[in-house]
C-alpha cells in the first residue's frame, strides 16, 4: 500500500492553481470509461474534483469501482468543459500516478445521488456511515462542531465553567422512565443513567462554583418522536445571585451567537415574552409558532345567540367556541375544507365550521342559524377582510385548544405562510406549578418539584395549588421548545413544603432526594438554571425536520440503533455476574 501526503483537499484548487504538482486523496464519486480515458470525480469532506486518468498509470490488473479510496497525483489543468455547478469546476487534474488505498464492495445504496424512495430510513441507519459520505449528515456534525465551539467560548467569556456531571448515578424518577445500570458490586442495587445533571449543577450552586455550564449527554426512556432520541445533548447552565431578568439577556446572546456563527442569521433583540395563559388564549399551544398570524379568538358570546346545537352543547358542558381567520382563505376550496374537516375528526374532534367573506357577503357552513344582525357581529370579532375565511371548533377547553393548534400549523404549511429562514423565538413565562395527573389523581409538578414558585402566589398552596404560578420560563423558536428553566428553591423549609403538596412521603422523600435535602440545610444561595435543548436547536438551524438528521449515529422510533442492533442479548455469564435473571 503506497500512502502519499495529500497536498490540498478535493474541494481547494482553483485556476491559480492551473500547473501546480498536486496529491489528493479521497473516494471514487463518480465513474466514467472512454477506453483511452478514465474520468473520475474524487470527493471528500471538503468537495469533489474531476480527475483524468489513463488506464496505463493504474496499477496493474486493477480497476476503479465507486467508492474505492485511492490517492491521485498529478497536475492540475484548465478544464475545456468548465462545471459552474462544482467550486472546482475550472480545473480538473491529470493523474501521473494512481494508488488504490482500499477497494470498496457493492454498495447497498447509492451515496453519488440523493437518497430515492429504494433507500428507506432504516436501510440508511444501517448504514449510517455511508449516508454520512452523501454530505448532508457531515455538514450536520460541523454545524453541531461549530455551535458546540461557539457556546463554550461565549460562556468562558462570561465566567461560566465547564463542569461534568455523572452518568451513573442515583435513580430520581420524575416525569420520563429512567434508563437504569444494574451495579454488579451491589447486587439487586441500579445506577440511573441522567435525565439531566438537575440535582448536580444545583448542589455546585450550594457548593460556592457560582456559574456553571455543561454541553451534557442526558437520557430518557420515552416514547419517541421526530424532535427526540432517547440520549440528547443539552447545554446546560446554572447561575447563583441571579434572576431571569440577568439570565434571559445572556441565554439571548448565547442563541444569537450561535446563529451568526453557524447560520450567518440575525435574531429579533431583545426576545419577547408572554405568560403561559396569553399563550394558551391566543394560539392553544405553550410553545407557539410566531412565525405567520391567525391567533385564535373567543366566541363564545356570539356563539350563545345562536341556536346551533354544537355551540350549545359545548357551551352547556363547560366548554368554549373559538376560531381564527385566514387571511385570503377564501379561495380555499370546498375540497380543501372537506379534507380539513376530516383532518380534525382524525384528530378527535366533532367537526369544523368555516365561514368565508366574499363580496360583502358572509357564507358559511351554518349559515342558516345566522341572521343578517348577526352576521355583521361575526365579521367584526373575527376581524374579516374582502376575501379573507374564518375556522372555528367548538368543545372542551383543552381539547379545543389542540385541534387548533394542530389545524392553525397545518394552514400555514399548505399555504407557504412559513418563510425560510425566518426565526421567530419567544419567552414563554408563569408556568403554572401543578399538574393534575387524571391517572393517578394527584397533583405532579409542571416541570419538576426543585422550581420555585411565584412568591405572591405562596398562600395558594394551600387553599387552590392548581392556582399557583411557577417562577419557570420557556424559550420558543418556530414552534419549538428549545430550553427550559426556572428559579430553584434556595429555601428548605419550602422545598419540604411543595414535596408534602405533591404528596410526596417523608421516606419517599429520603430515599429519592435525601442527599438533595441534606444539602439544602447548609446555606443555599438563590439560584436559578435553564437547559437548552442542543439537538433540536441543531435541527432548526439545519433546516430539518428530523433530530435523526443532526446526530452522528441516532436511534430509530422504536429506540433501536439499527447498524450496531442495540439493544441486543447478552452471555448468561454477564447476567450471573449481576445476579440478574430473566
Amino acid at each position: 500500500m503506497h500512502i502519499k501526503t495529500r497536498t490540498h483537499t478535493c474541494g481547494a484548487l482553483r485556476e491559480s492553481d492551473v500547473g501546480a504538482k498536486v496529491t489528493l486523496v479521497g473516494w471514487v464519486h463518480r465513474h466514467r470509461d472512454l477506453g483511452s480515458l478514465i474520468f473520475i470525480d474524487l470527493r471528500d469532506r471538503f468537495g469533489r474534483t474531476q480527475v483524468v486518468i489513463d488506464p496505463k498509470t493504474l496499477p496493474v490488473g486493477h480497476s476503479l469501482g465507486f467508492e474505492y479510496v485511492i490517492t491521485v497525483s498529478g497536475e492540475v489543468v484548465r478544464r475545456k468543459d468548465a462545471n459552474p455547478q462544482l467550486a472546482t469546476g475550472a480545473i480538473e487534474v491529470v493523474a501521473q500516478e494512481v494508488h488504490i488505498l482500499s477497494a470498496s464492495a457493492v454498495l447497498p445504496f447509492s451515496v453519488a445521488d440523493t437518497i430515492s424512495g429504494e433507500a428507506h430510513d432504516e436501510l440508511r441507519l444501517q448504514y449510517r456511515y455511508l449516508d454520512m459520505r452523501r454530505g448532508p449528515i457531515l455538514d450536520n456534525l460541523v454545524l453541531r462542531h461549530r455551535a458546540m465551539m461557539a457556546t463554550r467560548a461565549f460562556l468562558d467569556a462570561r465566567g461560566f465553567v465547564e463542569v461534568t456531571t455523572p452518568i451513573l448515578g442515583k435513580s430520581t424518577p420524575e416525569g420520563a422512565r429512567d434508563y437504569l445500570v444494574p451495579s454488579r458490586i451491589y447486587p439487586g442495587s441500579f445506577y440511573a443513567l441522567p435525565q439531566s445533571p438537575q440535582l448536580f449543577k444545583q448542589i455546585l450552586m450550594i457548593g460556592g462554583l457560582d456559574r456553571y455550564f455543561q454541553i451534557a449527554t442526558c437520557f430518557r426512556d420515552e416514547d419517541l418522536r421526530a424532535d427526540r432520541q432517547p440520549e440528547f445533548s443539552q447545554i446546560d447552565i446554572e447561575m447563583s445571585f441571579a434572576t431571569h431578568e440577568e439570565l434571559f439577556p445572556i441565554i439571548e446572546s448565547l442563541v444569537q451567537q450561535i446563529f451568526t456563527s453557524c447560520k450567518d442569521a440575525t435574531l429579533p433583540s431583545p426576545f419577547p415574552q408572554m405568560s403561559y395563559d396569553t399563550c394558551m388564549e391566543l394560539y392553544g399551544t405553550d410553545k407557539p409558532d410566531l412565525r405567520f398570524g391567525m391567533e385564535f379568538i373567543k366566541l363564545n358570546e356570539l356563539a350563545m345567540q345562536l341556536p346551533f346545537p354544537v355551540f350549545q352543547e359545548a357551551l352547556g358542558n363547560g366548554g368554549i367556541v373559538k376560531g381564527f381567520t385566514v387571511t385570503g382563505g377564501a379561495d380555499i376550496s370546498r375540497k380543501g375544507i372537506e379534507e380539513l374537516t376530516s383532518y380534525v375528526e382524525l384528530l378527535g374532534g366533532k367537526g369544523l365550521i368555516w365561514m368565508k367573506l366574499v363580496d360583502g357577503e358572509l357564507s358559511s357552513s351554518i349559515r342558516k342559524y345566522v341572521t343578517a344582525e348577526n352576521a355583521a357581529c361575526w365579521i367584526e370579532r373575527l376581524k374579516m377582510q374582502k376575501g379573507d375565511a374564518a375556522f372555528i371548533v367548538a368543545g372542551p377547553v383543552r381539547k379545543t385548544h389542540q385541534l387548533l393548534d394542530h389545524l392553525r400549523r397545518r394552514i400555514a404549511r399548505e399555504r407557504n405562510y412559513i418563510q425560510a429562514h425566518h426565526f421567530a423565538p419567544l419567552w414563554v413565562t408563569d408556568f403554572p406549578l401543578f399538574a393534575y395527573n387524571e391517572e393517578e389523581s394527584r397533583l405532579e409538578s409542571e416541570h419538576h418539584p426543585f422550581t420555585c414558585p411565584h412568591l405572591e402566589d405562596l398562600h395558594l398552596l394551600d387553599t387552590a395549588p392548581l392556582k399557583a404560578r411557577s417562577s419557570s420560563y420557556d424559550l420558543v423558536l418556530n414552534g419549538y421548545e428549545i430550553a427550559s428553566g426556572s428559579q430553584r428553591i434556595h429555601d428548605s423549609a419550602l422545598q419540604e413544603k411543595i414535596f408534602l403538596t405533591l404528596g410526596i412521603s417523608p421516606e419517599e422523600r429520603v430515599n429519592r432526594f435525601g442527599f438533595f435535602i441534606e444539602a439544602l440545610r447548609y446555606g443555599t444561595p438563590p439560584h436559578l438554571g435553564i437547559a437548552l435543548g442542543f439537538d433540536r436547536l441543531m435541527m432548526i438551524l439545519a433546516g430539518t425536520e428530523s433530530i435523526r438528521d443532526i446526530v452522528a449515529f441516532p436511534k430509530t422510533q422504536k429506540a433501536q440503533d439499527l447498524m450496531t442492533k442495540a439493544p441486543s442479548q447478552v452471555s448468561e455469564q454477564q447476567l450471573k455476574e449481576l445476579k440478574i435473571k430473566i
